[in-house]
């Protein structure tokens, strides 16, 4: 009985007493927050600077190869020229090219090829054969407000060609001939001449496009209609340098070639002063070296994009040479 009656006495002298609540201070909490800001603040600075040279290298290397892509695609594209415009020539058919008034865009390099069409020509049954026409081609260096596109200038390509004569074809408005369904002139299209007296160069120079074209009425009279080119500028590469001051200067071409465009003529245009995109052209040689400069910090942001000397890392520049494998021959 004393042993349980001094169990039962212990247990009540324990439950009697109150446990402390644990817990930190209000100047604890105070240190750790001060603590967490001093490791945490540097961390997050060095992410935020890894993370922001990562976006500056992805944004110098997506030009690089960007400007690479689109030299390529010219030179297989200028392998097919059988006659290039320096810029004199460009000059003399300036009148012909679409936006000629246009003061946010300059034709930079301008030819003529030959271009594969493929499975064009019926033979027999369902045997088609190859066959080739000629193509007008002009690149032009582009700098507008158009919101689809950066803040710095693009390259676009335009191209007009002839269609597939046939005997036994189709008619094409505008056209006298007979062409295979689906292979009609481009609208506008007219083949140079190479007839009468005169350098090649001379005869290319006096090109001009189909404006309008003669029909009959019913009642036999001559009706007249202009002709608009059809064909639309397709864009192949954005994120062209858009500096008219402080850029590099152009290359100065050798005394067997001229670099376009440089004429008079497109000096109130804006994008005439810029040196991102020019070609200095061989037109005797039908050979043409093309000099491109992009602007990776349009990628990166909306203002201050123009070059300077201490950031010319973000302004890739390449060239090639290109001798185009046609020639044409005349009396």
């Amino acid at each position: 009985m004393r042993a349980l009656k001094f169990l039962l006495q212990s247990q009540l002298k324990r439950s009697k007493v109150i446990d402390p609540v644990g817990g930190f201070s209000l100047i604890e909490l105070l240190v750790a927050m001060i603590l967490a800001v001093l490791v945490i603040a540097p961390l997050m600075g060095f992410m935020i600077s890894v993370m922001n040279t990562d976006r500056q290298e992805q944004a110098k290397v997506s030009s690089e190869q960007e400007i690479q892509v689109a030299l390529d695609y010219i030179a297989r594209d200028l392998q097919q020229a059988i006659y290039i415009y320096d810029s004199a020539g460009i000059d003399a058919i300036r009148n012909e090219l679409p936006s000629s008034t246009s003061t946010d865009r300059v034709p930079v390099l301008v030819f003529w090829k030959r271009e594969l069409i493929n499975q064009a020509i019926t033979i027999t049954g369902s045997e088609k054969d190859d066959t080739y026409v000629y193509s007008l081609v002009a690149y032009y260096l582009i700098k507008d407000s158009n919101t689809n596109w950066s803040n710095a200038a693009r390259i676009t390509r335009w191209q007009i060609r002839d269609g597939v004569a046939s005997a036994g074809g189709v008619s094409c408005t505008g056209y006298t001939g007979k062409y295979v369904s689906g292979y009609c002139p481009s609208d506008g299209f007219a083949l140079f001449s190479l007839d009468g007296a005169g350098t090649i160069h001379e005869k290319m120079n006096a090109w001009k496009r189909l404006s309008q074209y003669t029909t009959k009425d019913a009642n036999g009279t001559n009706v007249v209609t202009d002709v608009n080119y059809s064909a639309t500028p397709v864009v192949l590469v954005d994120y062209i340098d858009q500096t008219t001051t402080g850029a590099p200067a152009k290359t100065a071409c050798t005394a067997s070639t001229l670099v376009a465009p440089n004429t008079a003529n497109f000096n109130t245009r804006t994008t005439f002063n810029m040196t991102s995109f020019y070609a200095c052209v061989d037109r005797v040689n039908t050979t043409a070296q093309i000099f491109i400069r992009g602007n990776a910090i349009a990628r990166l942001q909306n203002n201050n994009l123009n070059y300077a000397a201490n950031r010319s890392a973000y302004f890739p520049t390449a060239s090639i040479r290109v001798q185009g494998r046609g020639y044409l021959f005349t009396q």
